[in-house]
């Protein structure tokens, strides 16, 4: 059974902000730009919902930036046989990379659980070696839900 993506409704605040919703409310078709602000703009929200558009492209900017930073820290790392690796700086941006988008990339995560109608808890499932990485992938794939307008909690209203 699919469920339709949710049309937004434009009021006049959103108008003047461009069309996009308000950051409380998901964004369906989001591009990349607004998809990648986005997550910055809520960077420990877990609260409300993510759509599939705002998940994937931040998943595929992650992974980008990822296998930049992997080039980069093969080509700054010395390779000595006789003594232990020293950090590069490629390793230095990787592990900086790394800790400034583990919370917000888990809050993104959390959200998009809520927009499929699921428990943020469910991110746990992370915790269990591959099997509960593909059910957590399996999870972000699934359609919106009615269900998670529950999670849906606007700011100041």
């Amino acid at each position: 059974m699919s469920y339709p993506q949710y049309p937004q409704q434009q009021t006049p605040q959103q108008t003047l902000q461009g069309g996009e919703p308000p950051l409380w409310a998901p964004y369906y078709g989001a591009p990349l730009p607004a998809a990648v602000k986005r997550f910055f703009k809520k960077y420990a929200t877990f609260s409300g919902r993510a759509s599939r558009s705002e998940f994937w492209w931040w998943a595929l900017v992650s992974f980008a930036v990822s296998i930049v930073l992997n080039i980069i820290t093969s080509a700054t790392t010395p390779a000595s046989l006789d003594s232990a690796p020293a950090l590069g700086a490629g390793s230095i941006l990787a592990v900086l990379w790394a800790l400034a988008t583990l919370v917000p990339s888990l809050a993104l995560l959390v959200r998009r659980l809520h927009d499929a109608g699921f428990s943020g808890l469910l991110a746990l499932l992370l915790l269990v070696p591959f099997l509960g990485a593909l059910a957590v992938l399996v999870l972000t794939i699934l359609p919106s839900k009615p269900e998670g307008q529950k999670y849906d909690q606007p700011a100041g209203t």
